[in-house]
């Protein structure tokens, strides 16, 4: 649905060349052009309008001086800096740029009819006049020659598989006399074809066609060969085959022009020669003839080059033809004419020769007969109504010939080619414009080729003008009600006096509808390097065609190439091709109209970094600014670029929305981000619940969005529509209904549109809550107030779901929203209308947390026991059988059995599912029963284990031992301690059995306690003594009165276990004071290294004998371990620290020179920093990490094995380095706790007078702890551990890579430990030495 757009024309005929001219060709590196003509080459500027060069190829013999030469092909070769010339007579000429030397590298005695150069510029093609075809390459080097006519059908011919003569084939509609009728014969060339040899290549330059007259049957026929000229396939036979020719780059078909008995078609040929499509020209039969045809190089334009063929005025023998360009496009399969050029009928307005820039697509060069030379360069727009109320129709108009299609898309989505309306011009159309007035929006004015703007003014929905037709929607048996223009007048450009018609086709461009009475308008200055912004006012004339005046014109330096305007400010924004902004002022009674370069607030000059295609003027940041859209998808506000893959843009309301090459479409609201936040989109990745981004089908761009509405219409690549809702649309379209109380319009929308249901409560809590009862009487809805109650949930939707800014009200607390907006709705329904309403009443109780289903079922009790009667109220049966509904029915039914009412829990299995088999004999049971056992027996049921207990407490002793079979199965030991007396029987009978299962989940102490308590101290000291509770344990053996030796026996036995337990403290302490035995309690401590405690002791109790015998070989033996352990630490920790500098240096010179190719391939390769060196998972390590993959779902037992296998010490392992720091580490720990044991050895030794040993081992210790401190800042470089514990991602990673790196543990494959990788502290604090020695 888009049209072409002229952005800039250039007309130059200011410059004569040598004769006249023929053929067109550009310079690429200069945009020159070079022009040959009957005596030459000529090198024009249009720029400066001025002849470069010119290149007689008379005064050289190669074209005669007389005008009678023909020049049959022309082309730049730009690796060469050179023009290759064909001629008709047979040369081949180049010509250097350089040199300015003529060589003639060919010559062909029988002439030559045309030169065509592949698109890479290898290989050229020549066709001469005896019908063959000469392939060269670049050098002019011959490659082969053969005859263009050939017998064989080619290389690609088609196999018959003997499925019977033609005659017994089905032959569809033509029915079976199609295969007795003779084939119709092949008409010859018509008399105005040129006869000459046309060729096309194929966009890769692997094929080229040639369309030649056959000599048999003097018809065209189509031939397709190959790179090495070899023949791949003949076209069938096409009668009325005419000469136009060109392969369509994209390479799928050839077009090609035929004329039928009634219409003349463009036509289209496979590779394989078959017909393949066509579309007719708008054309009488015999009115034209098509001289060329070309596609522009993304081939998605399809130029036509005709001619008339008789003249307008026969009586004047020697009238010229009137010639034309047509520019015709393909959506959805349809061909569409989009643009139509009309060159005069003069013999200088007469085109000679067309083409389309090899390097800018929709550049076209034209060159006229009188050396007039006009390019114009397109663009694709989509012509659309821009009003931003509910009163504009969101109109997208497409041209198509003489014809405009319009489709309302507010109404209604019509898919293109057809349209809701379309109108009918009388000649083709150039430009459709929309009324810039917001009041008028729907207003259409349209540009025709004979300088005519017709205005269409919107009416009261009834078509009585003729030249609107209604299309697929909007008639008399449409359901749909569409507002149709009607033509209201027709305005003639009135150009400057003494031109009627001027010779530039489109002189005016850019033509926008700003006011009721006045369009702006650009078109080229009195100079090339000049353009002219002017106005164009219609005359207040009464006539039946009127006037439009061009007034107010203002002269720029530099060629505009775009214009916008703002609806809303009356802003005009120009863009010169430089990119610069310039801002069109108002004229007005003190002062002219005049353009000024376009300001920031700050007042710096806006320029865009490229120049734009698209533009368009808004508001951002409370600033005016200009937004921009370049061919390469570059997107700028101003001059700031927002992002680089921009496909498409629009501005609606006050939403920015544009399509992306990553197939997302962006809907950002101008009026609440910031030009700061929108900067950074490129480099923002989206969050989750992003209102902004949707993804979008491939391709997709924006054709238009309904403004005050969610619709956001987009066309696929192949032309079909596609309507969506986006997102921040329906919710910026939502909160505005939600503001302005329209409850009912919001819940409709969101219903529609999937919306959570809670956004209407969250966006404004306080005004929710307020309005409840306008919100109730809006929905008037029983089902949809339902809906409404049956979504709600606790989660605040406009801080997750739906984020926006910041909410005014103050939101409920967490976790009692649900129960605030269920107990307000229902309050305000039961104030309403309480029978109406029941319904969602009862949803409103089932909703809260916890549900009240006692409650719910107590109103539908009620409704049974006394029906109201309201006519609005619902019965009984209806409310319990929505209940049910809402509620399992299995759960409803146990609900209805807590309440202890027999009533109501009848009510519900009646209308539950269930057998009466199954129920009635359990309520008969139970209403059998006693109270209190009857409610226990319910409660067991339901599995309401607290309340059974409660109720079976109160049955009396007799069912005491069922209460403690309950309490045992259910655990409930601490609930039944609280429903008896503590010097109760039950109490102590519980309590038993509480510790006994407290003992069985080796919880002893706590059963101890539990049996202490109740005064069973026999099991009491038992599980004291599991657990090794000694204090306890006596105070049990106390209490139970043992006597002396049986104590001794005790104390020595939990003495016994506690020095299993290295508790030697405690066990001497046992032994002291409970066994007597002193030797044996000294002889502990001795143990347990607690060397002044054991003094203490053997000068109480006077046995200096043990300091001889046993305290002194006990010191001097643990100074011999001492010393043995600090050399042993010592030369470990040197060979560790040894071996960690040479495993670091190895993988640094691996990292720094790429030695192990494996290195760069492994999957965590960059996870760790280069003065770690920690390697974990990659290079060698790799594939020892894959294995250990498998094992990440075993138990913890094999994960910490395998973490072990990980950290080896041995050389070469994987993780060596790691291995060696986590046991440096640990030496050094070690080191560092002893001081404290040492300290308290060196004050015995000194005691004793063994000040040697001392001081022995007390340098050993301080050698050691120096030692360890000096290497800590060796061994623990800076920023040791891993730079990273993401999985690998960027360009250089794989899917192998990236899955590997995710199959290892979080931290990357190296320890959970993180404190391995950072240095240990000494505790320096500590005063362990002694200053005496």
């Amino acid at each position: 649905m888009r049209n072409l757009k002229l952005l800039h024309s250039l007309h130059c005929s200011g410059w004569q060349g040598l004769g006249k001219p023929q053929c067109l060709t550009v310079r690429t590196d200069t945009g020159t052009l070079l022009v040959g003509s009957d005596l030459g080459i000529t090198e024009l500027d249009p720029h400066t309008e001025q002849v470069v060069r010119e290149v007689s190829l008379a005064e050289e013999a190669f074209l005669p001086g007389d005008g009678t030469g023909c020049i049959v092909g022309i082309e730049e070769l730009s690796d060469q800096e050179s023009v290759c010339v064909a001629t008709a007579s047979g040369d081949v000429i180049l010509y250097n740029f350089n040199s300015n030397q003529l060589e003639c590298v060919g010559s062909v005695d029988s002439g030559l009819t045309g030169m065509s150069w592949s698109p890479d510029q290898e290989l050229v093609v020549l066709t001469t006049g005896q019908k063959t075809i000469i392939m060269m390459t670049k050098d002019f080097d011959p490659i082969t020659e053969v005859g263009i006519h050939q017998d064989d059908f080619g290389e690609g011919k088609f196999i018959t598989v003997g499925w019977g003569k033609k005659e017994t084939q089905f032959h569809g509609t033509e029915g079976k006399q199609a295969a007795r009728c003779k084939p119709a014969e092949i008409q010859p060339a018509f008399p105005w074809d040129d006869q000459r040899s046309r060729v096309t290549w194929r966009g890769d330059g692997q094929l080229f066609a040639i369309s030649a007259i056959c000599p048999v049957t003097g018809s065209r026929k189509l031939r397709i060969w190959n790179r090495e000229c070899v023949l791949q396939s003949t076209s069938e036979s096409v009668n009325g085959l005419e000469q136009a020719l060109c392969w369509k780059p994209s390479g799928n078909l050839i077009a090609s022009t035929q004329r039928k008995l009634n219409k003349h078609n463009v036509v289209f040929f496979e590779q394989n020669g078959l017909l393949h499509g066509e579309f007719s020209l708008p054309f009488d039969k015999d009115q034209v003839k098509v001289n060329e045809m070309l596609w522009n190089s993304d081939s998605t334009v399809l130029a036509v080059w005709l001619e008339d063929l008789r003249s307008m005025n026969e009586e004047i023998k020697d009238a010229h033809q009137n010639t034309y360009v047509q520019l015709w496009t393909m959506g959805n399969y349809h061909w569409y004419l989009k643009q139509s050029l009309h060159f005069g009928y003069d013999e200088a307005e007469r085109i000679v020769s067309l083409m389309w820039d090899p390097e800018s697509p929709y550049r076209l060069h034209v060159l006229c007969g009188g050396w007039h030379y006009l390019s114009f360069n397109w663009h694709w727009t989509t012509d659309r109504s821009m009003g931003d109320d509910s009163s504009d129709s969101a109109n997208v108009a497409v041209i198509d010939g003489d014809k405009v299609l319009v489709t309302p898309f507010r109404q209604t989505v019509v898919p293109p080619p057809m349209c809701a309306y379309q109108f009918q011009l009388p000649c083709a159309v150039n430009q459709v414009m929309f009324s810039s007035d917001p009041q008028r929006s729907n207003d259409v004015a349209v540009l025709t080729t004979d300088n005519r703007i017709s205005v269409y003014q919107a009416g009261d929905g009834v078509n009585q003008d003729p030249t609107v037709k209604v299309g697929a929607v909007g008639g008399s048996g449409s359901k749909i009600s569409i507002t149709i223009p009607k033509l209201v007048k027709t305005y003639r450009i009135k150009f400057e006096e003494g031109v009627s018609e001027p010779l530039n086709p489109l002189k005016l461009r850019m033509i926008t509808w700003v006011k009721e009475s006045t369009f702006l308008a650009l078109c080229q200055g009195p100079k090339t390097s000049q353009s002219v912004i002017c106005q164009l006012v219609t005359s207040p004339e009464e006539s039946q065609e009127g006037e439009i005046q061009i007034r107010s014109p203002v002269t720029v330096d530099g060629h505009l190439t775009n214009l916008c305007h703002n609806q809303k400010t009356r802003t005009v924004a120009l863009q010169l091709s430089s990119g610069q902004i310039l801002r069109y002022f108002w004229g007005t009674d003190s002062s002219e109209a005049c353009v000024k370069p376009w300001k920031s607030a700050a007042g710096c000059l806006i320029q865009f970094p490229q120049p734009c295609v698209e533009t368009a003027v808004c508001t951002v940041d409370g600033e005016e600014m200009v937004l921009g859209l370049t061919e390469r998808s570059r997107f700028f506000i101003n001059d700031l670029e927002i992002a680089s893959n921009v496909t498409s843009f629009a501005v609606c309301d006050e939403f920015l929305l544009f399509t992306t090459h990553s197939h997302t479409c962006r809907c950002l609201n101008l009026r609440t981000t910031s030009l700061k936040a929108l900067s950074q989109l490129s480099s923002s990745s989206s969050q989750p619940n992003d209102e902004t981004v949707r993804r979008v089908e491939r391709g997709s761009r924006i054709v238009t969005v309904v403004s005050q509405d969610t619709k956001l219409l987009l066309q696929m690549p192949r032309g079909n529509l596609e309507v969506i809702h986006h997102r921040a649309l329906v919710l910026a379209q939502v909160r505005r209904y939600l503001d302005r109380l329209k409850y009912k319009e919001a819940f409709e929308c969101m219903r529609k549109l999937r919306i959570n249901l809670n956004l209407i409560h969250d966006h404004n809590p306080k005004v929710f809550l307020a309005n409840l009862e306008n919100f109730v009487k809006q929905i008037n809805s029983i089902n949809y107030i339902n809906l409404f109650l049956t979504e709600l949930k606790e989660e605040d939707v406009t801080k997750t779901m739906y984020p926006y800014l910041p909410s005014t009200s103050p939101a409920p607390e967490i976790g009692i929203k649900v129960n605030l907006v269920c107990d307000a709705l229902r309050t305000t329904m039961e104030r309403i209308n309480p029978h109406k309403y029941s319904l969602p009443i009862l949803t409103c109780h089932v909703r809260k947390h916890p549900p009240e289903l006692e409650t719910a079922l107590q109103k539908v009790h009620e409704l049974r026991v006394d029906p109201p009667s309201d006519p609005e109220a619902v019965s009984a049966e209806e409310a319990l059988k929505y209940l049910l509904f809402l509620v399992d029915v299995n759960e409803l039914y146990d609900y209805a059995v807590g309440t202890y009412d027999f009533d109501l829990v009848m009510m519900v299995a009646e209308k539950s599912q269930k057998d009466p088999k199954e129920y009635l004999p359990f309520l008969n049971n139970l209403k059998k029963m006693e109270t209190n056992y009857q409610r226990y027996t319910i409660d067991k049921y339901l599995k309401r284990y607290k309340k059974a207990l409660s109720h079976l407490s109160k049955c009396g002793p007799q069912h005491f031992t069922e209460l403690l079979n309950l309490v045992k199965d259910q655990q409930m030991y601490s609930d039944a301690l609280k429903l008896f007396p503590v010097s109760s029987l039950e109490y102590k009978d519980i309590s038993v059995a509480y510790g006994e299962y407290l003992s069985e989940k080796q919880h002893h102490e706590q059963a101890g306690l539990i049996f202490a308590r109740c005064g069973e101290c026999e099991k009491a000291l038992g599980a004291f003594l599991l657990c090794h509770s000694w204090q306890q344990a006596f105070c049990m053996i106390a209490q139970l009165h043992y006597t002396d030796d049986k104590v001794v026996s005790m104390a020595r036995t939990i003495a016994g276990k506690l020095m299993e337990q290295r508790r030697y403290s405690e066990a001497a302490l046992v032994l002291e004071q409970y066994a007597k035995d002193y030797e044996e309690a000294i002889t502990s401590l001795l143990e347990g290294a607690a060397w002044e405690e054991s003094l203490r002791l053997i000068y109480k109790y006077n046995r200096t004998d043990i300091l001889e015998t046993n305290l002194k070989p006990s010191i001097l033996e643990a100074h011999s371990n001492h010393m043995a352990f600090l050399d042993t630490q010592k030369t470990l920790f040197m060979r560790h620290k040894s071996r960690l500098s040479v495993v670091r240096e190895i993988k640094e010179k691996e990292q720094d020179g790429f030695l192990d190719e494996e290195v760069a391939d492994g999957p965590d390769s960059d996870l760790y920093s280069e003065a770690s060196s920690l390697r974990s998972a990659s290079g060698m390590s790799s594939k020892y990490s894959h294995s250990n993959s498998r094992i990440s779902a075993r138990s913890s037992k094999n994960r910490r094995k395998a973490e072990r296998k990980r950290h080896s010490l041995k050389e070469g392992s994987p993780l060596e380095d790691v291995a060696l720091l986590e046991a440096l580490r640990e030496i050094i720990c070690t080191l560092d706790k002893l001081t404290g044991e040492v300290h308290r050895l060196l004050k015995v030794l000194v005691l004793f007078g063994y000040d040697v040993q001392a001081l022995e081992l007390q340098q050993s210790l301080e050698d050691a702890l120096q030692l360890v401190e000096k290497s800590i800042p060796d061994i623990w470089q800076a920023n040791p551990k891993m730079a990273s514990t993401c999985p690998v991602l960027g360009p250089d990673s794989t899917v192998n890579s990236i899955t590997a790196s995710l199959q290892q543990p979080r931290n990357g494959g190296i320890p959970q430990q993180d404190e391995i990788f950072v240095a240990p502290k000494l505790s320096k604090n500590v005063q362990w030495k002694l200053n005496i020695l």
